[in-house]
């Protein structure tokens, strides 16, 4: 989700293209959280004013829940790669 900063304060941006300074946030309140304790306000390089807050507030209590990320942990049968093997059915240019 893109957020802009504009003269009016910070507004959602769905279609990605409003001009101005923007943040892209994902879609995870844990995410919101984060920004919304200053990353947010650094990376739009403003101070977030109370209605700005109130605003991403807003959109924030609207957000699915966060989910636990899956495929990022191995399974126990499943052993860490340690290198490319090279393709086969190659001629040797040699």
């Amino acid at each position: 989700m893109r957020l802009v900063r504009t003269p009016e304060g910070i507004r959602l941006d769905p279609g990605g293209k409003a001009a101005g300074r923007g943040a892209y946030l994902h879609n995870q309140s844990s995410c919101w959280e984060r920004a919304l304790k200053g990353a947010l306000a650094n990376a739009l390089k403003m101070e977030l004013t109370e209605q700005d807050r109130e605003y991403l507030h807003g959109i924030m209590v609207s957000l699915p829940a966060d989910e636990p990320a899956q495929g990022l942990q191995p399974t126990q049968d499943q052993k860490p790669q340690k290198g490319l093997k090279p393709p086969t059915g190659l001629k040797d240019p040699a």
